[in-house]
């Protein structure tokens, strides 16, 4: 069976409320969904937290969908999720902002640190990633994570084609240049 038509299989599953189709949904999304959260993050249990709410919009939302590219539906709901999270929580604010301003002294950008367990604790990629603004974060994610088309990524936010690809090219130039420099 074909993926479209698996996946189609599993939507129409969800659409009548068949918790095994939930089940292999969460199985097809669960890790590029953590992938994109915790690269827009920076945080494992934020994006658990924000993995698990929008796993429950899917189940209130999964009606709504009428079809098209589900990755670019389900992803625009992840990003409503996330700028939601954003403009909810002044608080959170204060601590990405202290979060960045920590990385950013952190001496040595060219290794990655290891706690003592092994457990993986701070890596070049997100030490660079959150010295960039929120949205060309975002951006990023949504392409190279959510493995979103540009037309589908400009579709989601509203904007020409053109504007996403320059913003993205823009943010990919700045994000090169931190990792190189």
């Amino acid at each position: 069976m074909g993926r479209s038509v698996e996946l189609a299989r599993i939507i129409d599953g969800c659409k009548s409320g068949d918790a095994d189709s939930f089940a292999q949904m969460v199985d097809m999304y669960a890790g590029r969904c953590y992938g994109y959260f915790y690269r827009l993050t920076g945080d494992r249990d934020l994006s658990d937290e924000l993995l698990s709410e929008l796993f429950i919009k899917l189940v209130e939302k999964i009606g709504s969908y009428k079809g098209g590219v589900f990755e670019s539906w389900l992803f625009k709901i992840a990003s409503n999720i996330f700028h939601d999270h954003l403009r909810g929580k002044q608080r959170r604010r204060k601590l990405l902002d202290a979060r960045r301003a920590e990385l950013e002294r952190e001496p040595d950008l060219n290794e990655s640190r290891f706690s003592d367990d092994g457990e993986h604790r701070l890596d070049r990629l997100q030490v660079h990633l959150n010295r960039l603004d929120a949205d060309t974060r975002e951006l990023i994610m949504l392409r190279f994570y959510s493995e979103l088309s540009f037309r589908e990524i400009a579709e989601q936010r509203s904007e020409p084609i053109g504007t996403a690809l320059s913003k993205l090219h823009r943010g990919l130039k700045k994000l090169r240049e931190l990792m190189e420099g």
